[in-house]
């Protein structure tokens, strides 16, 4: 039987190709991601783990904003090594200027330790910096440094 054994990539499309990529190259780059690839209007980034890309939409998929509440995406959520490091997120898109819906805080309905911040790219899409302590407790994933 097939089984996952990661999440490869994640690709995305953007209205505007130089606002996106400019965002997301100070956002990636400040989460250890490196620009790897780049042709045509698409670009991806990679952590070693995980790549992220964006690539252009069409002409008809440029007159449609994102709208929230749509069917398809709904959120993607960085996972970050230490609730510090949440808290360095927070300040590095007020720094920036990017829209946070929800600025770095505990969320306790979702989970002992859960502590995020969220916010918004360009176009709207909603985006988490996160770290979950019952996760680390139940061997999700180490601490950094461990």
């Amino acid at each position: 039987m097939a089984k996952v054994v990661g999440i490869d990539h994640l690709a995305i499309r953007v209205s505007d190709f130089e606002a996106s990529r400019r965002f997301y190259d100070r956002l990636l780059s400040f989460l250890g991601f490196v620009r790897e690839w780049e042709f045509d209007r698409t670009v991806g980034w990679n952590n070693g783990v995980t790549m992220f890309w964006i690539t252009e939409a069409d002409g008809e998929g440029r007159g449609r904003p994102h709208h929230t509440g749509d069917i398809g995406y709904h959120h993607y959520a960085f996972e970050l090594g230490a609730r510090e490091e949440v808290d360095e997120l927070g300040a590095f898109l007020e720094q920036e200027g990017v829209t946070v819906v929800d600025p770095p805080a505990a969320y306790p309905s979702y989970g002992e330790g859960y502590y995020a911040v969220f916010f918004l790219d360009p176009d709207g899409l909603k985006l988490e910096g996160m770290y979950f302590l019952e996760k680390v407790k139940r061997g999700g994933r180490p601490p950094r440094g461990l």
